[in-house]
């Protein structure tokens, strides 16, 4: 450049030379270049040694649709007389596959979704649970990029439709299309590039209301959303090494996990639209149409009824559920060696239990689905049938254990031992009868007198009692011997 700048201040090439330090001729070559238009920087091409061999680089880059490697045709070109370097052949290869592939990129537009329209799902691996593998749902709703992830067992068509039905419930409505991957609970065949969809699930969605479609094979643009969900998912859910998660110890914490990175997930600003999903849907569920009140059903097995030992009865078999399912009916299936247990509620169908398939006579009980019991599981407490036991109960805690105690050591005249107690704790107080009653049921005393005995010994209450402090040690003292020997 300042050759030329050089030229076109002086418009001599001896002078420019002078000026920038090179031969006139040098100046002289810059300028008519720039004359003719050409690019003054600019190599001229130089002939090469496999410039003869390019159009059988060529004719390979063609034949293999721009995927043969470079060390092949190094190979062949050697064998045909190429008697130059590997590297000046990748060169030339990479050169002929550019060409090949900028005729035949897909052109495609952008997906500018409107609100809605579009549902897409995708299934991720889950973490395992001791040794079982589970697997992650994962959904998007397309406009306000809301996410649902909901952890499964398995991925059979039941549990497909529970989790669409799941994820219905969640965003308060179904959107026109679902679009998904060609799975076989989808899509159970290709005829002439046609998917086929899986029956049942065109009546699950005729149900609902929403059209299931399927993604292109191997076309990552139509269904990328719900893939990124899937990347996210994991990275927050499955412990690796990059997160340093704990391991889950049920497959109900999981569960709990999930729901906590949907919440988080949601409520925080998308990098696309600079809003929260949870705020967009908001919006969004205006274009949602409604969904029925009840649930589809017919994929999720058999009903039963939950009896109120919180048992169901399959082929003879008797297999526990939730005891918050008591009284409501339930769908049981085999998913191969296990039972499947499924209940729809308010916010859709969910897997409430699953158990190991058992014959009849064995029964399969799991200590999760009842509440928690404190204490000996056979322990009895009292309850007043008439206005003296009412009395006898209200002096307190300490009544109650005496009774317990008495009856299960045979004690005698146990009715009239309650009344006594009844009139001392008017006498004395309900405290001190109380306390009483309590030692009394600790060391075992039941007879008619022993309550008595007891009260008399129970100073704690009236202040008239010695205590042991500093000043005494309520150790008897000598004084009674003084007189030892002593004729009266």
């Amino acid at each position: 450049m300042e050759i030329l700048a050089a030229y076109d201040l002086t418009k001599t090439y001896e002078s420019a030379g002078r000026l920038a330090g090179v031969d006139p001729k040098t100046v002289k070559r810059y300028v008519e270049l720039r004359d003719t238009g050409v690019d003054v920087f600019a190599r001229p091409a130089r002939p090469k040694l496999i410039d003869p061999f390019m159009p059988k680089i060529e004719e390979l880059v063609e034949e293999s649709k721009g995927r043969i490697r470079a060390d092949v045709v190094h190979e062949r070109l050697v064998a045909m007389g190429f008697a130059g370097d590997e590297r000046t052949t990748r060169r030339a290869v990479a050169e002929m596959k550019d060409a090949w592939a900028a005729g035949r990129r897909r052109v495609y537009r952008p997906w500018i979704v409107e609100p809605g329209r579009w549902l897409q799902f995708d299934w991720g691996k889950g973490p395992q649970i001791g040794t079982r593998p589970t697997n992650l749902w994962c959904a998007w709703l397309a406009w306000s990029r809301f996410r649902v992830v909901i952890p499964t067992w398995d991925r059979t068509l039941p549990t497909v439709i529970a989790c669409l039905e799941s994820t219905l419930r969640r965003l308060g409505g179904a959107p026109t299309y679902v679009l998904t991957d060609n799975e076989k609970t989808v899509t159970v065949d290709h005829v002439a590039g046609i998917a086929v969809r899986h029956p049942q699930l065109v009546a699950t969605a005729r149900h609902y209301g929403v059209s299931v479609h399927t993604c292109v094979p191997f076309d990552p643009e139509s269904k990328g959303g719900a893939e990124a969900t899937v990347r996210v998912a994991k990275a927050d859910l499955v412990p690796t090494d990059a997160n340093l998660l704990a391991g889950y110890s049920s497959f109900a914490e999981l569960a709990a996990a999930c729901d906590g990175f949907c919440e988080h997930i949601n409520a925080r600003a998308h990098r696309e639209t600079r809003r929260p999903p949870v705020d967009m849907l908001a919006e969004e569920r205006a274009h949602l149409h409604a969904i029925p009140a009840d649930a589809y059903t017919a994929a999720f097995g058999e009903t039963r009824r939950v009896n109120r030992s919180s048992l169901i009865s399959v082929g003879g078999v008797r297999y526990s559920v939730p005891y918050q399912l008591i009284d409501q009916t339930v769908w049981a299936r085999f998913d191969g060696d296990d039972l499947v247990v499924v209940h729809a509620g308010p916010d859709g169908a969910r897997e409430v239990a699953r158990h190991r398939r058992s014959t009849p006579g064995r029964a399969r009980i799991r200590a999760e689905h009842y509440p928690p019991r404190g204490g000996d599981p056979i322990a009895r407490h009292a309850k007043a049938t008439n206005k003296t036991e009412a009395e006898f109960l209200a002096i307190g805690p300490g009544a109650e254990r005496w009774l317990v105690e008495a009856a299960a050591t045979g004690a005698s005249r146990v009715k009239a031992k309650m009344a006594d107690a009844v009139a001392l704790a008017k006498l004395h107080g309900a405290g001190r009868v109380d306390r009483a009653l309590g030692t009394a049921a600790l060391v075992g005393r039941f007879d008619q007198a022993d309550l008595a005995a007891l009260l008399a010994a129970d100073n704690a209450t009236t202040g008239t009692g010695l205590h042991a402090d500093e000043a005494h040690s309520l150790q008897a003292g000598t004084g009674a011997w003084a007189r030892f020997g002593v004729t009266p």
